[in-house]
Formats: C-alpha cells, structure tokens, sequence
C-alpha cells in the first residue's frame, strides 16, 4: 500500500497539537499555564500530558511508516484546532475492533495508514478554534477531508460518521500553535468505516447506482472474482453516461453491453477495464501525482495530468477524462469516479479497424439529426459528405432546426418550404458553412477561425471556461454538445444551434417586416404599450414606424397596472388619460421611453451609461456584473430589462417592468 509523506506530515502535526497542552489527571484534564503557552506546541503538550498518551503512542505509531510524519506535522506553525482522545477513549475502541486489541496490532504499512486516516480526522488546520468559536451544526472540515459537525445540545458534542457523538470534556487547552479540546471518543470517519466493514471494491461497484454499466461490464468480462482479492487497486470508474458515451461513438453495433457477444468483443472490454485498474497501489486523492502509471493491462499506462488544483486522467486519446468523486475506499483498495471510459491504442486500433460508417451514415442513424439528414438529401450533399474526406461536421440537432424555422417565421414550417432554388442555394451554403475540410477532434480545438467549405467563410472557435463554443455571422454562438463521433471520413460533433453565413443573416433579415409598433402589436405583454401610443394621439404611432433606427425601453402590462396605482383612484387604464393635459402628460412619459438614432442591443450597453430620450431628458443603463440590465429614470425606482433583444426592422426594443418617469413629469404630478 502506497502511503504518502503528506499523509504523515497531517499526522504529525495532528500529534503536535495534542501533545502542546498539559492535564493534571486523567480525570479532569487541566488547561495549560500562560506560561506552558508560550513554550510549548501541541506534540510537546500532548507528551506531557497523561490522559493523552494513547494518543502520543497512535501517533508514534502511524510514524512507523517511512511515508508518514505525523508528528513532525502538528509540530509545525499551524495554526491547529485538535480534537483529542483520552486514553479510556482508545480502550474503548479496540474494544469495538475486531482483531485490533491494542496499537501493538497496527504492525503493517495499511494498517498504519488506516490509523493515520483516524488521526488525520480530528484535526482541523489553518484555524484555532476556541469553544467560543463553535457553534451548533457547524461543519468543521479536517485534514482527512471529511467534516466534523458540532452539536451544543446539552453540552459541547463533536458528530462523526458513526451514531455516538464524542463529548468535549475539557475545552480550550490552548498551545503555541493552537488549541486542543479533549474528547471522550475517538472519531471515525466514513471512509475508515467502509474500511472496516470488509467492503471489496466490486460490492462499492454494486451497491452505486451511478456505476451499474460499470458493474455490468465487470460481470460480462469475469473479472469480479479479481477485484474481489486482496489488492490493493486503485480504480478509476467510469459512470454510465461514460459508458453510454463510448457506446454512442461506437455506433449502432453496440447500444448496450450485450452487444459485446463475440470471444473478441469480450476480450477488447476485459482490456478496456482491466486499463483503469492500478494494481498493487491504494492511491488516494491527495496521493495523485503527474506523470504515468502502469495499469493492470500489461504495458499501457494511464497519464495522471495536474491542472491548477486538480487532475485529469489521460489514455491513448485527446480527451483526458474528469475525476468527479474521489477516495471511495473499501477493504482492498480505493476508487475515484470518472466521466469517461479510459481507451488504450490496441482498443483504439481495434475500433479504428471495425469502423465503417461514414459521415452520411452517422448522420442517417443518429435520431437526433433527422432533420440535418433530410437537409443534406434536400441540398444534394449526401454524395460530398460520403466522400474520403477528412471533415469534420458540426451536426445541428432537431432542435437546432426547430429553433431556426421559428425565426424563419410562419412561411417556413418545415425543410419542404425550401422549395425555391433561390432557398435551396442558400440550404446548401448553410450545410456547407458547418463541414471544415480537415478532421479536427475535440482535443485539436483551438481559438480562432477555422474556414470552412463554404468558400471564404469562417468559424470562429471561441474558449468558453474549460470548452468551446462555436461562432458564426451572428449574435448566437453554438454549444458543442456530443464530440468526436468518429468516421471512417472524418468527425462529427453535435451542437445546438444552425450556424448562419453573413448570408443567411441577410436572408433572415429580409425577412423581418416588423416595425417597432407592429413588434408590440404582436407582443400579448404590451397591450397597454400599445393603447397609450395610441391614445396620446401625437403621432407616435406613426414616428415608431419610421426608419429610424431606435431602441426603444417598454414597459410591460403590470408595469403600467403600477403606474395606475402610483397616479391614484382616478387612474384606472389608459383611456383615463383623456384631457389635453394629460394626453400631452403621456407624451411625455411615452418619448421618454425612446432613444434615437441607434439601434443598440444589449451588448451595446457597458458598465454605467447615460442616454438622451426623444422626451428631452437623460436615463441611466447600468450593467451589473450578474449581466441584468437596469434603467434609472428621476424616481428612486428602477426598471430591469425583463426580455432584451427584440429586433424589428426599424430598431430594437428592450421589454422592462416599469414606466420610467422624467422630471418633467413628477413636477406635474405635484
């Protein structure tokens, strides 16, 4: 069993902490001297005091493994909060172990390191914390990396992973690098429990139900029997939508385990999994260090990458899999849980040999892209993408069409309606603006263009946090949402949005007939908009229809019900703006809600702006940090833009929540 110096270093330090304070007795526990404070740590407390030596003795030996240093760790600077227990607290622990009667017994490497584990539990580093620190259901998080919960009912309790809580019997021992408080208990976390309780790394299998295809691939290679043995193993295991994953890139063959039927299909999948297992080696999470591992498929490794905080596991492939829960012990080893299936280059050469289907073909059996499917037929490109390629496709899903006919609006129901061979041209750029003729994996994916098959146009690949997204002629960047679905011609990768050539943008644009009236005319939540352009009889209506461009802020139905109620009884709807006055009064409301000259999106908006309306009179935009948009006007309430980007053909309109309100118009008021 592996044991790192790390692992020794906490114990140590843990050591340290409790030995820094001194008792009087057994019984009472007497706090340290001011005087014992500034001269002794935690090691040299615990050592002088006799309710503890159990204590100093566990942590002695723990640092009979050459990988730990427990002592020399809580001899450090710390600063430390120790959870202590007394010796009575050891008694009774061994009372409870099988086969552990004394510390004598923890004579081998693991079973040292399973004491270290215990040890490691009951301290808590980079804090000093007094009892008046602690408070009810506080969780405290330890060097193990489990928690502690503290519980003040009846007196000062410390929760660990089994049902008896352990008793703070004498608090705040302080030390020159912390504090120590005795407990009656000795804490257990959840991973030694597993430890304890004999559970092989095939029963943790069994018993996840994120692991059940894991769990199935086991039993159909015959390899329950080998991860149920002594070990150790450290297993990397992938989850079932790791699983489902390989099998969607293997394609229709295989849409489940079962289809592995054959003598050889059963031997790649035996050495696909017998890849992520590291025999001889207990490797826990704060054990992972970069470089390679020999697995237990007999001369492949796996590449364990560091990344800022974290690791990622490398195979023979691009794609480096995400450790997403780790330290998963059991009686024979320990597990961390992947999102993908590690592949070594003999299964990546025998898939490589079994792969047939070209881009056509993936595209045809893939349910998904059905309507990319009658696209590429509509277009006459089924031949092009048969081709020898390399390309690489990003494939719009079903609803990436859906979504795109709706902007189309009510002339485009269907791929039919491409019926013209002005729209059929214009299909096939589109298709074309989404092949790049060359294979680009996942892992090949940089920032920057990228040309594609339409002549002189360009992708643009965008880094988005850890992944990508894909940008075209418009506003709206594509997310890449299944990657590197191999060909024999190439690669596709599916996303979520049809991308759009600077043509297809003008073709959409020419489309759009809206004005900025019509735009609310066709929006249920402006109705009352609607009425109050109406009914201030300015020509507002009219203007609105013009060229312009505009951007125009507009208040939503149950802003103008609030305007109702801040104008009082006499305010029922619009139509009670009925005298000259305040038809001029909602004039004024109604310009002040309008910018001219510009059509600006949201994106135009940055940080703390002032616009001048048409009524005269400046508004404030404010962008904040979360990306709300909110608009002052002279009162101390702002609206907050409820549905921006409203494009119409003479400007843009911004939908917010209240009915801005100049000066003008509260002087009036009063």
């Amino acid at each position: 069993m592996r044991h790192p110096a790390k692992m020794k270093n906490y114990f140590l330090l843990f050591l340290i902490t409790l030995l820094t304070f001194s008792c009087d007795d057994e019984d009472d526990g007497a706090k340290t001297t001011e005087n014992d404070t500034a001269k002794s740590n935690i090691v040299d407390t615990a050592i002088n005091t006799d309710v503890l030596g159990s204590l100093v003795a566990a942590l002695t030996k723990a640092d009979e493994n050459e990988d730990s240093n427990l002592l020399g760790a809580l001899g450090g600077e710390g600063p430390f909060t120790v959870f202590a227990p007394t010796n009575d607290a050891f008694d009774n622990l061994f009372a409870d172990l099988d086969g552990f009667d004394s510390l004598n017994d923890f004579d081998t490497d693991e079973e040292q390191d399973l004491l270290a584990l215990i040890l490691q539990y009951h301290v808590i580093a980079g804090q000093e914390l007094d009892s008046e620190d602690l408070s009810n259901e506080q969780e405290l998080p330890t060097l193990l990396g489990e928690n502690l919960t503290v519980s003040l009912d009846g007196g000062v309790f410390v929760q660990d992973a089994t049902d008896t809580d352990a008793e703070v019997i004498s608090p705040d021992n302080f030390t020159s690098n912390g504090v120590v408080h005795i407990i009656d208990k000795v804490l257990l976390p959840q991973s030694v429990i597993e430890m304890l309780n004999g559970d092989t790394l095939v029963n943790i299998v069994v018993g996840a139900e994120s692991l059940s295809l894991l769990e199935e691939a086991v039993i159909k290679a015959d390899l329950v029997e080998t991860l149920s043995g002594e070990g150790p193993f450290t297993v990397f295991a992938p989850d079932d939508n790791a699983f489902a994953a390989l099998l969607d890139t293997l394609g229709d063959e295989y849409n489940s385990l079962d289809d592995f039927d054959t003598v050889e299909e059963i031997a790649l999948l035996t050495n696909i999994l017998l890849y992520h297992v590291i025999p001889n080696e207990t490797i826990l999470e704060a054990n992972l260090e970069e470089g390679g591992v020999p697995t237990a498929l007999t001369d492949n490794s796996l590449h364990i990458i560091a990344s800022n905080d974290t690791f990622f596991i490398g195979d023979d492939t691009d794609v480096d899999a995400n450790i997403t829960d780790t330290d998963i012990t059991a009686s024979n080893g320990v597990a961390h849980i992947i999102d993908k299936v590690l592949l070594p280059q003999t299964v990546l050469d025998a898939i490589s040999a079994g792969m047939s289907m070209n881009l056509v073909d993936i595209v045809v059996g893939t349910e998904s892209l059905s309507l990319l499917e009658g696209a590429v037929i509509a277009a006459g490109l089924a031949e092009t993408l048969s081709g020898d390629g390399p390309f690489t496709v990003f494939a719009p899903t079903d609803d990436a069409f859906v979504a795109l006919l709706d902007i189309l609006g009510d002339d485009y129901n269907s791929l039919a309606d491409f019926d013209t061979q002005e729209e059929l041209d214009l299909l096939t750029d589109i298709l074309l603006y989404h092949v790049l003729p060359q294979q680009v994996l996942e892992a090949d994916l940089h920032p920057g263009a990228v040309p594609t098959a339409l002549m002189g146009n360009s992708l643009e690949v965008i880094a988005s946090g850890h992944t990508f997204v894909i940008g075209d002629a418009s506003d709206t960047d594509a997310n890449i949402k299944d990657t590197d679905i191999l060909a024999s011609n190439g690669v596709a990768h599916t996303i979520d949005k049809v991308l759009l050539p600077q043509a297809a943008i003008d073709f959409v644009a020419s489309l759009r007939e809206e004005t900025i009236v019509e735009l609310a005319q066709s929006v249920n939540d402006l109705s009352l908009l609607v009425d109050a352009l109406i009914q201030a009889d300015a020509g507002l209506v009219e203007a609105l229809q013009g060229d312009g461009p505009f951007t125009v802020f507009a208040p939503n139905n149950h802003a103008f019900q609030e305007l109702f109620h801040l104008l009082g009884p006499e305010y029922h709807g619009i139509s009670d703006f009925d005298t000259p006055e305040e038809k001029e009064l909602l004039t004024s409301i109604l310009l002040y809600h309008v910018l001219s000259g510009s059509a600006i999106a949201s994106e135009g908006f940055d940080g703390h702006q002032q616009f001048k309306t048409e009524q005269g009179e400046n508004i404030s935009v404010d962008v904040r940090p979360n990306g709300r948009i909110l608009i002052f006007d002279k009162t101390h309430d702002r609206a907050r833009v409820v549905a921006a980007d409203n494009e119409a053909s003479n400007g843009v309109v911004h939908i917010i929540d209240k009915v801005l309100l100049p000066q003008e118009v509260l002087d009036a008021l009063h």
